[in-house]
């Protein structure tokens, strides 16, 4: 059996006929070359057919795997619905668990409700919404379920920590709202580099700051690997999220 090797551009740009026509396989024009490998099929037999006994693992479709394991592991609308209850647990236990789920059923609840139903009728690519062009209306009802959020929160006497959460999210998407209309800004960036400023708010901040860094390398690497961003566009999100939440919980006396 033959482990993690590769087989060059002229070998998997010339695949099988048959294998183009399996429904399992789609190709893809690899970054070098113009050459075409297989999307989700990852092994080669013998005489160029799919199976057999000598099969060959192509390590960049196990990247392309991971990678879209950490896109929809770590997407905004999980870490917006996970986030404020275990922030509320960890802070003021079970009574703060409660109130971070509201306030996660609302933020994230509500804006991925809209999301699944635009991907159900065809309007969205995905839950990921990889066409920048359509990323408005989900947007706007996001937009309208955290301020929706904020002031039950507000009125309603929520912990402090979860009232000062959901603003920095209202604020977040103040500022990257306006610059996706132009220029496709990682929300997946944003929102993982924001957690991890509030997780370090009620756990160890050092270890959780670090910790919290690779996780959020991760994802950017994760979004540019897909071709999803630019480096750049996952540089801006990370930064936008980090800066915007921590300004938000210091104006809340949080720091």
């Amino acid at each position: 059996m033959v482990i993690g090797a590769r087989r060059s551009q002229d070998e998997v740009g010339r695949c099988p006929a048959s294998a183009r026509g399996n429904a399992g396989w789609r190709g893809v024009r690899t970054r070098q070359g113009g050459g075409v490998r297989p999307e989700h099929d990852t092994t080669w037999g013998p005489g160029g057919r799919l199976g057999g006994h000598d099969r060959v693992i192509f390590p960049d479709m196990m990247a392309d795997s991971l990678a879209r394991k950490v896109t929809d592991l770590l997407a905004p609308q999980v870490l917006v619905i996970a986030m404020p209850p275990a922030v509320g647990l960890i802070a003021h236990g079970w009574p703060g668990a409660v109130w971070g789920l509201l306030a996660s059923a609302l933020c994230g609840g509500v804006p991925a409700a809209v999301i699944a139903v635009g991907v159900r009728s065809g309007r969205l690519d995905s839950h990921h919404i990889v066409d920048r062009a359509r990323r408005t209306g989900p947007l706007l009802a996001a937009v309208a379920a955290v301020l929706f959020a904020l002031l039950v929160l507000a009125l309603l006497g929520a912990p402090r920590l979860l009232v000062a959460t959901v603003t920095a999210m209202l604020a977040a998407l103040a500022v990257t709202i306006p610059v996706t209309l132009r220029w496709k800004i990682s929300f997946h960036a944003a929102v993982s580099a924001g957690t991890v400023v509030v997780l370090a708010q009620v756990l160890p901040a050092l270890p959780t700051l670090a910790a919290g860094a690779a996780v959020v390398a991760l994802v950017c690497w994760a979004r540019v690997r897909l071709a999803h961003h630019t480096p750049a566009q996952v540089a801006a999100g990370a930064l936008v999220g980090a800066l915007v939440t921590w300004g938000t919980l210091a104006a809340f006396g949080m720091e």
